[in-house]
């Protein structure tokens, strides 16, 4: 505690950032790759429906929904029907409440950055956030900071290209939204290299599994975030000993 709080104080340390930003680097280079490609795909696919890199970018500038920005393409194609759209908004990102819970004891007293974090927090972030620690040297909530804010830019300019290059490419885009659930897979064995995360691991795959035979696959997400909760809290204890 006396750590956190003394080196989250603005102006403590002279090169902070520039040290923060050296520990993160290396952290986000899974995201990096994957939200290029993804971003990139996300970026042809607005293209090919007629709204250029201006607006992809905008929208992940603002929205940075990831998985409801594809999502949003539809909804941008079709007749607008604002309470379908909210709605499928919660049903898609619900799981960030999950999230940002479990983030409540990391992201205390962490000062105007807190808003950002919180802002910028999604899956591959809250991936990294919650299981690395950032070096002695590093203040936590530049560290998380500089983790948030990368994975976001990393986004952002993926996009962009992907809208530039869209003017160019004519191929058929079917199939490219599969790159974000081919992110999520090299995060989930990423975690799952450190042996104390693979009991976590396990717990999360079978409960996806039987939320998706009781639920069927369009209804399984947040099921199986509250199970998979429910059973992690519950034994908590265990888990972390």
């Amino acid at each position: 505690m006396e750590r956190t709080e003394q080196m989250n104080g603005i102006g403590t340390q002279p090169g902070r950032w520039r040290l923060a930003a050296k520990a993160a680097f290396p952290v986000t280079i899974p995201v990096l790759t994957g939200f290029l490609c993804l971003g990139m795909a996300y970026g042809v696919l607005m293209q090919s429906k007629g709204y250029g890199p201006f607006w992809a970018v905008l929208m992940s500038a603002i929205a940075f929904g990831g998985s409801m920005q594809f999502v949003a393409i539809t909804l941008l194609t079709t007749a607008f029907d604002p309470v379908q759209a909210f709605l499928l908004s919660i049903m898609v990102n619900a799981r960030h409440l999950f999230y940002g819970l479990s983030l409540l004891e990391k992201y205390r007293g962490l000062g105007k950055v807190r808003a950002f974090l919180i802002y910028t927090l999604c899956d591959e972030t809250f991936s990294l956030i919650s299981t690395v620690d950032p070096p002695l040297e590093v203040a936590p909530r530049d560290f998380y900071l500089c983790i948030s804010l990368m994975d976001y830019l990393y986004w952002i300019v993926g996009t962009a290209i992907g809208g530039i290059l869209g003017n160019f490419l004519t191929f058929d885009t079917t199939g490219l939204d599969f790159a974000l659930t081919a992110l999520f897979v090299v995060l989930f064995l990423e975690q799952w290299k450190k042996r104390e995360n693979r009991p976590a691991g396990i717990i999360g795959i079978s409960c996806a599994v039987m939320s998706l035979l009781v639920f069927g696959p369009d209804n399984l997400v947040i099921p199986a975030m509250v199970l998979m909760m429910a059973v992690l809290l519950g034994g908590r204890k265990t888990l972390c000993t």
